[in-house]
């Protein structure tokens, strides 16, 4: 791996490589404009396996080094004589090719996207449409009716919005030809949009295809292709089509926050203007322009002043969005060895691939086959203690497990090449160079870039060990990781008892962190860290990592801190986003209650919920359920037809909608009261949209009987705590 930042040629901002095999390539000039150049490459590919008789012309097969099954190396001059290789190899030669082609571009000439820029430097465009359907229903691109209202671009901070001027075929055409002017005249480096992939830009294909226009918004004076594609975000599937534009990158920034709420699970709604209030971009107390769906063709004719500054604030919101969440990935492009977009869309496994297999590519070493890795024991968890504790303090351990691995120094066993531990010890520097300047550099400008690029090196240095242990990693190593694991437990069962032999109450312990309760050192942590450090071996440095007024322990992995002006929660137990709005109320106001945020018990709340349930004075709104699809629904009705078990409450829903959701969208639903022959929630699940108060009312008895469940679990808590007062807390979710 190079230096992220050498002193050497202009910034690349975009590679494309046609059919041809001709590589396109966008470099920033001085002052910040755009110039395309031609250039060319050789394909490449491992073989496996001994290629009989002399290669077809055009291709070169070379024997590599090292010990491994992928021995040879082949190249092609041209990409029509590759391709024609790949189809046949020979007999019993298997290939092992890096798609697409631009990765390999990037890793034959230790290029890399950005490597001379700032995120400032970026040419982003923000991209969102407005879209109007017959009667005002729901949008579908392939309804002839339906139309293209407005096209929002927002290009480095300017909006430009292209209306439509008439309701006619003619003047959508006019529309979508100004937006490929207009793009082209832009020329962004990333075009980012909220929900872009399954909305917007499938949207405008579908309308361009029905007007025979091309969607010519790519570079080099290409367009842009689609394909079905699927995302996995924690435990569950996103499927969308996926748009590539030649020489850009798309960005969705609906994916973004679902990728960033995988650690932090608190956000309960992923739409664009929730994530704007999540995320601070937008206040509950501002003056941002709402539109319901329903209104919005209304507003284009009627109000169209209005209508304008509502796609201009979804344009400002969406540049919010990607303003946070975009530059870790901005960073990975200038790490590793491909294009941004799919450093947004690649897991970090298939990522540490490419920069030990450029390693071997340059070395021209044999590579592996991923191992088989076992099960082993994972890092240790356990919660200590129920209930509220005060004057908390956190001490976790710097970076433990890539500390470990350096202090260990073994690379994984088919990594023959010994890549392994000096690739992390050289991002470990990295990091640390861009730290001390986070703290040291002159601007806050040049700080915040410095603060990002560190960020982005600590969650590469901390994904080597989960790449260890993954089955589909090249050069992952199970026994290493196990191995790492177990020193992991080891040592912080040693700091757990030196904390304790110091009189600290130990609260909850989670692979390299600890809680603890004491209030002889709460206003002096430095002194009982300096008391408990001496005990850890040479390269493993604990820190000292916050305090707080109160901490509430439910069980393991799931707790509430106060730190006496925000409540933070930890764990899907305490912050589900699948709970129901009035359980949800309660749960808030019972952790405010319990930590001291609140002088405010729930327990009259919940007497106050049972009065209005009784005569369904409480609004739907507050009791339906929102989850997230895991399977399409059309795929869960055959699953039915066929006998298949369990039935879904959301799955049930979801056939009731129209048009149907796909899977990896939420579906909101209330269950019914009870009819003869209908007793399961699954048979009682209704669409929130189709709530009817007179024929299809809510079952009140249901949700009084979760409000009992709800005090089952959390009475104890209630009945134990008496908690002081203090002024309000704000709950940070």
């Amino acid at each position: 791996m190079t230096d992220p930042a050498p002193p050497s040629a202009p910034s690349l901002c975009g590679v494309w490589i046609d059919d041809a095999g001709v590589v396109h390539t966008t470099v920033e000039t001085a002052g910040g404009g755009r110039r395309d150049e031609l250039t060319s490459f050789r394909p490449f590919a491992w073989l496996r396996g001994t290629p009989g008789g002399n290669p077809p012309a055009g291709v070169t097969i070379e024997a590599l080094a090292g010990a491994g099954p992928f021995a040879h190396l082949a190249h092609a001059e041209q990409l029509d004589e590759f391709d024609a290789f790949m189809e046949t190899p020979g007999e019993g030669v298997a290939t092992d090719v890096i798609r697409p082609l631009e990765c390999q571009f990037l890793m034959q000439t230790r290029a890399r996207l950005f490597r001379e820029m700032t995120f400032g430097r970026l040419r982003r465009c923000q991209l969102d449409i407005e879209v109007a359907s017959p009667q005002g229903g729901f949008p579908d691109a392939a309804r002839p009716e339906d139309r293209i209202l407005a096209i929002g671009l927002r290009c480095q901070g300017q909006n430009r919005l292209l209306l439509l001027d008439a309701a006619t075929d003619e003047a959508e055409k006019r529309l979508l030809g100004e937006f490929a002017v207009a793009l082209a005249a832009a020329d962004p480096d990333v075009i980012e949009g909220h929900n872009l992939f399954r909305f917007d830009l499938d949207y405008l294909r579908q309308r361009c295809r029905r007007h025979k226009l091309p969607c010519a918004w790519g570079r080099y004076g290409r367009n842009a292709t689609f394909r079905n594609s699927r995302l996995k975000i924690a435990e569950r599937w996103v499927d969308f089509t996926r748009a590539d534009l030649p020489g850009r990158a798309v960005v969705d920034t609906y994916l973004l926050v679902q990728l960033y709420d995988i650690t932090t699970r608190e956000m309960t709604s992923y739409g664009l203007k929730e994530s704007a209030l999540y995320f601070g971009i937008t206040d509950e107390e501002s003056d941002r322009t709402y539109l319901a769906g329903g209104d919005i063709q209304h507003a284009f004719t009627a109000d169209r002043a209005r209508f304008c500054a509502y796609l201009e604030d979804d344009l400002r919101e969406t540049q919010g969005l990607a303003d946070q969440l975009l530059p870790t990935y901005f960073e990975q492009a200038r790490t590793f060895p491909l294009q941004l977009q799919d450093a947004t869309l690649r897991g970090a496994t298939a990522k540490i691939d490419l920069l030990f297999l450029e390693e071997y590519y340059h070395a021209r070493q044999a590579c592996p086959l991923p191992p088989e890795i076992k099960p082993f024991e994972g890092g240790y968890t356990r919660s200590f203690r129920e209930g509220v504790f005060r004057h908390v303090l956190h001490f976790d351990v710097a970076s433990l497990y890539p500390s470990l691995l350096l202090s260990i120094g073994r690379n994984p066993g088919n990594d023959t090449l010994g890549v392994f531990v000096p690739l992390l010890a050289r991002l470990r520097e990295y990091r640390l160079r861009y730290k001390l300047l986070a703290r040291q550099a002159p601007s806050p400008e040049e700080r915040a870039e410095a603060q990002a690029r560190q960020t982005n090196f600590k969650i590469l240095i901390n994904s080597f060990y989960g790449y260890l242990g993954f089955s589909g990693a090249r050069f992952g190593d199970g026994e290493l990781a196990a191995e790492v694991t177990r020193r992991g437990r080891e040592l912080l069962q040693a700091l757990i008892d030196e904390f304790a032999r110091h009189g600290c109450t130990i609260l909850e312990a989670d692979t390299d962190g600890i809680y603890l309760a004491t209030e002889e050192h709460f206003a002096v942590p430095e002194t009982l860290l300096a008391r408990v450090a001496p005990i850890l071996p040479a390269g493993i440095e604990l820190e000292y990592d916050g305090r707080y007024d109160a901490m509430f322990c439910y069980k393991a992995k799931n707790y509430a801190l106060y730190d006496g002006r925000k409540i933070t929660l930890r764990g899907s137990a305490l912050r589900s986003r699948g709970i129901e709005p009035y359980l949800k109320r309660l749960s808030d106001q019972l952790i405010r209650f319990l930590l001291g945020a609140s002088a405010e018990s729930p327990l009259p709340i919940v007497e106050d919920y049972r009065r209005r349930l009784a005569t369904r004075a409480v609004p739907v709104a507050e009791l339906a359920k929102s989850e997230t699809l895991s399977q399409n629904p059309d795929a869960y009705e055959r699953f039915v037809a066929e006998g298949g078990k369990p039935r879904r409450a959301a799955a049930e829903a979801a056939l009731q909608m129209e048009p149907r959701p796909r899977m990896g969208e939420r579906v909101t639903y209330y269950i019914t009261a009870r009819a003869k022959g209908r007793t399961s929630d699954w048979q009682r699940a209704r669409p929130l949209a189709r709530y009817d108060h007179d024929h299809a009312p809510y079952d009140p008895d249901y949700y009084a009987g979760k409000l009992d469940d709800w005090l089952e679990r959390y009475g104890a808590f209630l009945r134990e705590s008496n908690p002081p007062q203090t002024e309000q807390g704000e709950l940070l979710l």
